[in-house]
Order: C-alpha cells, then sequence, then structure tokens
C-alpha cells in the first residue's frame, strides 16, 4: 500500500510538471526577476545611505598594505565623476549582499514547481545553506584573499615604485574577488541540486577530485589577482573544502539514498 501511494504521488507530481507550458515557465521567471531587481533596488537605497561608512570599510585592507610598506594610506581619484560612481559601486555591491536571502528565495521558488513533493522539503536547508555560503565566500574574500593579495601586490613593486591606487580600479578588483568568491561557495549547493536531481552522485564526485581540484587552480589562476602560487592555494583552498563537503551533501540527497533510508525505515517499523 505504502509503495502504490508513492508511485500515485509520484505519477501526480510528473502530471503537475507536464502541465505547465512555456509561456506559464516564462511568466513565472519575469515574476522572480522582477520580485529579486525590486529587492536590489530598496537594498541599493540602503547601500547608497551607508555608502561613505561602507568605503571605509572596504578600504581598510588597502590602507594596511600601504602603511606596511611605508606609503600614503590614501587612494586616489582622476575623474571628478569618480567618487560619484564609486559610491553607485558600493552601494551596488550593498545590495546583492543585503537582498541575497530574498534573491535566492525567488531562484528556488522558480525550480521548486520542477521537483516532486518528496523533494520540495530540501528547499528551506538548501536556502539556509546557500545565503550562509554566499555571504562565508564575501567576508572569507574580504579577511584573507583581498589582504594577502594587496600585500603581495603592492609590497613586489618595491621602495623606488610608488603606488597610486585610484578609488576606481580598486573598487572593481574589490568587487572581482568578493562577489567571485562568493559565487564560487555555491558550489555544494549547486551540486548537492544536480544529485537531488540525480544527475550525479557522491561516487561520481569523489572518482572526479583530482580533475576537480585541478579545475580550482584554474579558476584561482583566473580570479586571483596575483599568480603566485600562495595565493592561488589560498583561493584554491576553499573551494577544495567546499568540494568535499559537496560529496557528503550528494551522498545525502540522491535520490538512490533516499530511498534505502526510507526502505530501512519501512523494515525498522
Amino acid at each position: 500500500m505504502a509503495d502504490t501511494a508513492v508511485d500515485t504521488e509520484t505519477e501526480q507530481d510528473k502530471r503537475h510538471l507536464g502541465s505547465m507550458s512555456l509561456l506559464q515557465h516564462l511568466e513565472e521567471l519575469r515574476r522572480r526577476i522582477i520580485f529579486s531587481a525590486a529587492s536590489v533596488a530598496v537594498c541599493f537605497g540602503i547601500g547608497w545611505y551607508f555608502a561613505e561608512r561602507i568605503y571605509e570599510k572596504m578600504a581598510e585592507p588597502a590602507r594596511q598594505a600601504l602603511r606596511a610598506n611605508h606609503w600614503p594610506d590614501k587612494l586616489t581619484y582622476l575623474n571628478p565623476t569618480d567618487p560619484f560612481n564609486n559610491s553607485i559601486k558600493i552601494a551596488f555591491i550593498t545590495a546583492i549582499f543585503i537582498s541575497s536571502p530574498i534573491i535566492l528565495y525567488q531562484l528556488w521558488m522558480f525550480i521548486s514547481p520542477g521537483l516532486y513533493r518528496n523533494e520540495k522539503r530540501f528547499v528551506l536547508p538548501f536556502l539556509f545553506l546557500s545565503v550562509g555560503l554566499f555571504v562565508s565566500g564575501g567576508y572569507f574574500g574580504y579577511r584573507v584573499v583581498y589582504p594577502v593579495a594587496l600585500e603581495f601586490l603592492i609590497g613586489y613593486g618595491g621602495p623606488n615604485l610608488q603606488p597610486v591606487i585610484t578609488i576606481t580600479e580598486y573598487t572593481s578588483l574589490f568587487l572581482t574577488v568578493i562577489l567571485g568568491l562568493a559565487v564560487i561557495f555555491e558550489l555544494p549547493i549547486v551540486l548537492g541540486f544536480l544529485a537531488l536531481m540525480g544527475v550525479v552522485d557522491a561516487r561520481f564526485l569523489f572518482r572526479h577530485i583530482r580533475g576537480a581540484v585541478f579545475l580550482f587552480f584554474v579558476v584561482a589562476a583566473i580570479l586571483t589577482p596575483t599568480t603566485d602560487i600562495m595565493n592561488m592555494t589560498i583561493y584554491a583552498a576553499p573551494m577544495i573544502v567546499l568540494y568535499i563537503l559537496s560529496i557528503g551533501i550528494a551522498w545525502l540527497v540522491h535520490p538512490k539514498q533516499r530511498r534505502k533510508r526510507a526502505e530501512k525505515k519501512q523494515q525498522q517499523s
């Protein structure tokens, strides 16, 4: 009887999945994009209001690196519009991080109609984990990767070359590193979702771990501001840890493992 009920529920889910037309999917996507854009717009106003205070925090890694190399610790600008444009960038970065829970929630709401009813219970844990990893990636970039990279780059010029760092270039580099790491930290969510759908499993991920490590160092070489092995390792190390975490998540959520746990539970009862 339990197997019949599960089969009936699965068939109902399949009929539901097939009931949405392409236009309905596009309409749903449009709604989610509008909600996400609205949340970013509201949070942009918050970021704009606190832009000056946020800039002081953003500039601290550069100031520390400049002071460590005995240079003036003020950033510069070349165009009168640069401070205004810089405030816009800062507000935009802030808006993305503040609104990340809403954006990720909208993403899951768009994906959830494609999941079976028994798979939707994983949405809430994935939502909390995805927000936590996104913020953790940005924080790791700000506290670890960015200061080390700046100290190396500024110190590499030596005492005969005076650094003149503009706020435009600095903010662009900051955006690349912080947002890049925040997105990379979503790796367990992506692989976990693929495992949830049965596309990959823990055995497949473990079998290809060496290729994944090589790929992480390639990504680190592309995204990190420097090309020395120390900074590449600092950049790649958390990706390797997250990949190992992804293997555990894949084992937990894969349909085959869930089915085994359900059968074991039925036998015990």
